[in-house]
C-alpha cells in the first residue's frame, strides 16, 4: 500500500476573552498548540495557514501567535470574517493547508471555548481530547 502525501485542511476555531494583543495571541497560541498536538503537525509540512477574526477583534493579527510559536517559514495570512449578525463574539479561526499522508477521517480538527458551538457535530460532550488530556 502506497502513503500518498496529499495536502490536507485542519481546522481550528477559538473564542478571545476580550479584544486586547495579550487575548487574542494567547487564545490563537492555545489553539494552535492543540492543533499541532492533536494531528503531530510539523512546519515543514505546511504550505500555509489562513487565519479569520470576527469584526470585534482588531488589537493584534493571530499569525503573530504561529511566529511566536517558531513557526518562521510557513507562510500565513490574516482575514477578517464577514460580520454576521449571528456571529459568535470574538472568534478566532484557523485553517492550516497540510501535507500529509493521513486520511480525511483522520484529520481532527479542533473548536475550543465559545467556538465548540460552530462544530457540536465533533464534541458531544463538550469537550476535546488532546494527548489523552481533556480539554474544556
Amino acid at each position: 500500500m502506497s502513503m500518498t502525501v496529499r495536502m490536507r485542511g485542519v481546522r481550528g476555531a477559538i473564542t478571545a476573552d476580550h479584544d486586547t494583543a495579550e487575548a487574542i495571541l494567547q487564545a490563537t497560541r492555545e489553539l494552535l498548540q492543540a492543533v499541532i498536538e492533536a494531528n503531530q503537525i510539523v512546519e515543514e509540512d505546511v504550505a500555509s495557514v489562513l487565519f479569520t477574526t470576527t469584526p470585534d477583534l482588531t488589537a493584534a493579527y493571530p499569525a503573530r501567535a504561529a511566529r511566536d510559536l517558531g513557526w518562521r517559514r510557513a507562510a500565513l495570512m490574516g482575514f477578517q470574517e464577514m460580520d454576521c449578525k449571528d456571529a459568535i463574539p470574538r472568534c478566532i479561526r484557523v485553517l492550516i493547508h497540510w501535507n500529509t499522508t493521513r486520511t480525511l477521517d483522520e484529520i481532527r480538527h479542533v473548536y475550543m471555548r465559545g467556538a465548540l458551538a460552530l462544530r457540536p457535530d465533533l464534541y458531544p460532550d463538550n469537550k476535546i481530547v488532546v494527548n489523552g488530556s481533556e480539554r474544556p
